[in-house]
């Protein structure tokens, strides 16, 4: 039963092809084409507005040298959370759930940043590696322990996003099994769980959106200080 848990964390695979590739290619076809036409259909101008506003608010602290970004992070975003929610869905795969997939998001893009920081200024992108005014002698140390802390950050964020999203799976399907054994004998108590249930998958919707939000917004202070 301990192991059966976690089998809903494993990629599987169909006439040799792995489904974690569907899952991933799916989320693009579920959206509507963008159309020339001045006057859109209601889904298509929330998801423009969507897009827009999120766009914005990731952007504002960032300089115009930033604003390249805005299409990969919206991108992202609207990627992550496409994932996140169809992985809800009864008998789904969630991809996210794959510390490999998370780390290979965010490597190529922390060392995106790190590169950048080192090609356009790379006199205050070692800056940050030594705190102004530090003692001589702890010098070394702080080196150490700041170049330590920024190979961290990409790791950081995978294991976030993996971590927060496999509780939430496992938490839910131990709730669910609750229901179904509890439900021949104590049917009252199973209505409660089922009712805790119910609220729990709304949280898991709302950290569904807010993970996927937080990944990409963890990106942005790095940009600002290499940009």
């Amino acid at each position: 039963m301990a192991m059966s848990f976690f089998d809903q964390f494993a990629s599987t695979s169909y006439l040799g092809i792995p489904l974690i590739a569907v899952a991933i290619a799916l989320p693009w076809v579920l959206y509507p084409t963008p159309t020339s036409r001045w006057i859109n259909n209601r889904l298509l101008t929330v998801q423009g507005w969507f897009i827009s506003r999120f766009t914005s608010q990731l952007m504002l602290p960032l300089n115009v040298g930033g604003h390249k970004w805005a299409l990969l992070f919206a991108s992202l975003m609207v990627f992550l959370i496409t994932i996140n929610m169809l992985g809800l869905l009864p008998y789904t795969f969630t991809p996210t759930t794959q510390l490999s997939l998370n780390m290979g998001l965010a490597v190529p893009l922390w060392l995106a940043t790190v590169i950048i920081g080192m090609r356009n200024q790379p006199t205050v992108a070692l800056g940050h590696l030594l705190p102004e005014g530090t003692p001589i002698p702890l010098i070394p140390v702080l080196i150490i322990i700041e170049t330590i802390s920024l190979f961290i950050r990409p790791l950081a964020l995978g294991v976030r996003l993996t971590a927060n999203l496999t509780a939430g799976h496992l938490l839910i399907q131990l709730i669910a099994t609750a229901v179904f054994v509890l439900l021949p004998m104590m049917p009252t108590v199973a209505i409660l769980t089922a009712a805790v249930l119910f609220l729990l998958t709304l949280l898991e919707v709302a950290v569904a959106k807010i993970q996927a939000y937080v990944f990409v917004l963890l990106l942005s202070p790095r940009l600002q200080e290499n940009v």
